[in-house]
């Protein structure tokens, strides 16, 4: 993925208004990151709760997406994240809806999904985790190769409008 400012990541984003653009908050570790390793970019806004952003390249160019966490917990339950496809406590899994873009936004149709709570669905996917006896663990690569997949299809989703 190729690397982002502040600057760019706001123009990323096809379905924010122009003051959800202002109001973007980076991660602090922004300058951190290792463009040349991530499939798509996703964060919790810092400043404001159940915000969040995704971004992933849709034919070479970023285009990136507002999130909404659903209010309330899942307690007691395992989840699955719809996007890394990796099972979490309930409570780390949540609700995210996006506005779609163009007249379909203005109507108020969404899209949404269950995801990683805290959006970190593309350090996940290169965990490993402990295999119960008779479970079978997809590569790796796959595993991202999937993700992004999914990822790119969600936002897609949004973009269609």
């Amino acid at each position: 993925m190729q690397a982002l400012t502040v600057d760019q990541l706001r123009d990323t984003l096809v379905n924010a208004s122009d003051d959800e653009k202002v109001r973007l908050a980076a991660p602090a570790d922004l300058p951190l990151v290792d463009w040349d390793h991530m499939d798509f970019f996703a964060w919790r806004d810092p400043r404001t709760k159940g915000r969040g952003y995704v971004v992933a390249e849709l034919d070479g160019e970023p285009t990136g997406i507002v999130l909404r966490a659903a209010e309330g917990t899942h307690r007691g339950r395992s989840a699955m994240c719809n996007l890394c496809h990796t099972m979490q406590p309930g409570d780390q899994v949540t609700m995210f809806t996006a506005r779609k873009v163009g007249d379909a936004g203005e109507r108020g149709d969404s899209v949404g999904t269950m995801v990683c709570a805290d959006l970190s669905c593309h350090e996940n996917v290169r965990l490993a985790a402990p295999l119960a006896p008779n479970e079978y663990r997809a590569s790796v690569d796959r595993r991202i190769d999937g993700t992004r997949h999914r990822i790119e299809a969600f936002v897609e989703r949004v973009v269609e409008g």
